[in-house]
């Protein structure tokens, strides 16, 4: 690989460090302790553009963090059309609902430039149980802000679209 190649630049990147996972929000009010042990633990995994991560319906119990590039979100619609529903970029979370519910995956994820993302399995969650409450429920409680921070964002967006769908049939045929 070229020097110019963006694979090749992720791929040099330093390990994971306790400095860069401070400033991912999942990790957030962490112990030095917990951190450091999360930065030596978690590895990092990289993808090219159109690498798939997972695919709806998989069944998993990880989710992810960007640390580097960006991926799409797509969630398959009733006429079976894949619909980009996210872009997700540097330290944005994804597939932690798979952590919460245990149900199959909810969207399909894939690269759409050179990635750098780390995982977190349940079994990392589970050691953090069993070693640091505190930290566990820390991680749990940043898990749910983000998720209702998505579900406010995406009720914002229903609900417009709900408001253009109606002014462009009901009002609009009144006309």
């Amino acid at each position: 690989m070229s020097e110019t190649d963006p694979a090749a630049a992720l791929s040099s990147l330093a390990p994971v460090t306790a400095a860069r996972l401070r400033e991912i929000g999942l990790f957030g009010a962490l112990s030095d302790e917990v951190i450091t042990h999360l930065a030596a633990s978690l590895k990092p995994l990289h993808l090219a553009p159109g690498d798939a991560i997972f695919r709806e319906g998989d069944s998993a119990r990880e989710m992810y963090v960007v640390l580097d590039g960006e991926v799409e979100v797509l969630k398959r619609s009733r006429r079976s059309r894949d619909v980009r529903v996210a872009i997700l970029g540097p330290n944005d979370t994804f597939g932690e609902m798979s952590l919460i519910d245990v149900q199959a995956r909810s969207a399909t994820v894939r690269a759409v430039a050179h990635t750098r993302l780390l995982r977190m399995a349940s079994e990392d969650l589970d050691w953090l149980y069993r070693h640091d409450l505190k930290s566990y429920a820390l991680i749990t409680l940043n898990i749910a802000r983000d998720l209702s921070r998505r579900l406010r964002v995406a009720d914002g967006i229903l609900a417009d679209f709900a408001a253009s769908v109606l002014d462009e049939y009901v009002v609009g045929g009144r006309t």
